[in-house]
């Protein structure tokens, strides 16, 4: 069986199948909180919990050099991950930076590459402490995060503490990031407000490291950050805590600069685009409701979208504004799915 055939999140479940059936003797294993499967890994340290996150980007499958400058590229590379720690509530502290390099990069794409990853590390005192460089045929960009949690291991956030009846909600607003990819690849032309919008959130997000504190501390003890795509990655969710979800396509709260601009695909990047890298989470309404209360003053809206179900087959289902079943116009991301193309 080729890896194409099962597709990235069977791919993991074969290795946390592999990792999962180890006899676990060792103080490592013992003080493991968190493995593989969620957004970060957690185990109970000397000082705490301690988290730790790693995401790897290649050329062409992850990026393309025609359509990011390298100060862009490093700002992503290293925020996305900083996003897996915010999706745990917890604080990231640490870097390693490994990159593979053809010989005829420029020095000096290197240097913006490490500007921009460095202007996202002092905005969230993260310090870059080391990593490795060598060569290879193409670009491979692999950072580890190192961070931690403030409270005990029953206060962090993860996949698979959502209870039906929880009410979905997000934070921010959907669809901006897969649009600003729409527009570089396509060369579309919009007015100079929407276009440096959907640019910036495209290749300059910016993880909710503390939005993602206050979840923890307010009570809510399931989240995840949007990298695969709304709806795949509440099915992360629903797999993870053995429940359904029921969202409302009228209630999501799509970024007004795309509706202005993609019309009707505006759904489809909000649904299933991905990389808006916002805070989907589920809790009791009024867990939300405070929530809502101490986040909409610091500027980060919050919005419920839906209501977790019991449902055996952990499915995720989108009604209408008639509330009819939405069928959904292509699933999320996944690295080995057939006739996705490379951002």
């Amino acid at each position: 069986m080729k890896v194409s055939e099962i597709g990235e999140f069977g791919l993991i479940d074969v290795v946390a199948g592999l990792v999962g059936a180890e006899e676990k003797t060792g103080e490592a294993w013992r003080n493991l909180i968190i493995g593989i499967g969620d957004d970060a890994a957690a185990w109970q340290g000397e000082a705490g919990v301690q988290l730790a996150t790693v995401d790897a980007l290649v050329q062409d499958i992850h990026f393309k050099l025609d359509l990011t400058s390298w100060e862009e590229l490093g700002w992503k590379s290293l925020a996305i991950n900083l996003s897996d720690i915010a999706a745990m509530g917890g604080s990231p502290r640490y870097a390693l930076v490994s990159l593979a390099l053809p010989g005829d990069i420029d020095v000096r794409d290197i240097v913006f590459f490490y500007q921009g990853m460095l202007s996202v590390a002092r905005q969230f005192e993260v310090a870059i402490a080391g990593g490795n460089i060598s060569r290879a045929p193409l670009v491979i960009i692999n950072i580890t995060v190192f961070g931690n949690a403030a409270g005990a291991s029953d206060k962090l956030l993860t996949r698979s503490s959502a209870r039906a009846g929880d009410k979905v909600a997000v934070t921010g607003h959907l669809g901006a990031a897969a649009s600003g990819l729409e527009m570089l690849t396509r060369g579309l032309q919009f007015d100079a407000g929407s276009a440096a919008m959907l640019r910036r959130a495209f290749l300059q997000p910016s993880p909710r490291v503390s939005e993602g504190k206050v979840l923890a501390q307010r009570g809510v003890r399931t989240a995840i950050d949007i990298s695969d795509g709304l709806v795949s990655d509440l099915g992360h969710i629903c797999k993870a805590s053995q429940v359904g979800a029921c969202i409302r396509v009228a209630d999501l709260p799509v970024e007004p600069a795309v509706k202005a601009n993609f019309g009707p695909r505006a759904l489809e990047f909000a649904l299933s685009g991905g990389e808006d890298y916002e805070l989907l989470f589920t809790a009791p309404a009024q867990v939300i409701e405070v929530v809502k209360a101490t986040l909409q003053p610091m500027g980060c809206p919050v919005t419920v979208i839906g209501e977790m179900v019991h449902d055996r087959d952990a499915r995720v289902t989108v009604l209408d504004e008639n509330g009819k079943e939405f069928e959904l116009p292509k699933a999320g991301w996944d690295h080995f799915a057939t006739g996705k193309h490379g951002v």
